[in-house]
């Protein structure tokens, strides 16, 4: 999920710094069943060295986006994460249990990094924008790979990350107040076959 902030971009920055967002609900677990503070923030130093994690990095910087510090934060939200417009990614810790759900949403949300660095028009109030970037990223960060969906419960086989992309889009678009539920569908299937084939960075998708 990708939200845009108004306002300049981030600054360069040489690396990554781990943290937790500041907050006053900055709780140890949530009743959720998600991870404390302390092994969602070890988690996250742990997910940088992820090999896609390491790759999209290297692409990021290779096509001068900033990598600044605090890039990355542990928080306290609704979601699994988000990316913010020259904030940076939060990982929900309330929201992930494993090492991998941590891995997942930070190659997630780097694709919208990613995104937002390369694209110099890029208007995250723009249903088409944010749709393409949303495609995208569940395109190509393997949240749609088949063993994912049969644990949602999605049992279709043939066709299923293609109806899984489309389905999650949708479902980030709809958290987008500059884009109703007809806007969203609209702009999913108006980007779908440029955006779901731009595999940038990547050669191919993973």
């Amino acid at each position: 999920m990708a939200e845009g902030r108004v306002g300049g971009g981030p600054g360069a920055a040489a690396g990554i710094r781990v943290e937790a967002e500041s907050s006053s609900d900055q709780r140890g677990s949530s009743k959720s069943g998600g991870m404390s503070r302390k092994d969602c923030i070890e988690g996250i130093s742990s997910a940088i060295n992820h090999p896609t994690v390491r790759f999209l990095r290297e692409e990021m910087e290779k096509a001068g986006c900033p990598v600044w510090p605090a890039l990355i934060k542990g928080a306290i939200c609704s979601t699994a994460g988000d990316y913010r417009s020259g904030d940076g990614i939060r990982v929900c810790c309330n929201s992930v249990r494993y090492q991998d759900e941590i891995n997942q949403v930070i190659i997630h949300e780097l694709i919208h990094a990613y995104d937002d660095c390369v694209n110099k028009n890029m208007n995250w109030k723009n249903c088409a924008h944010h749709a393409c970037s949303e495609i995208r990223a569940n395109h190509l960060s393997g949240d749609c790979h088949y063993k994912r969906e049969l644990l949602r419960g999605f049992m279709k086989i043939r066709g299923h990350e293609q109806d899984c992309v489309k389905r999650r889009a949708l479902m980030s678009l709809k958290s987008n107040p500059s884009c109703s539920e007809a806007a969203a569908k609209d702009a999913v299937e108006a980007v779908w076959n440029i955006c779901y084939n731009d595999t940038r960075p990547f050669d191919r998708a993973p």
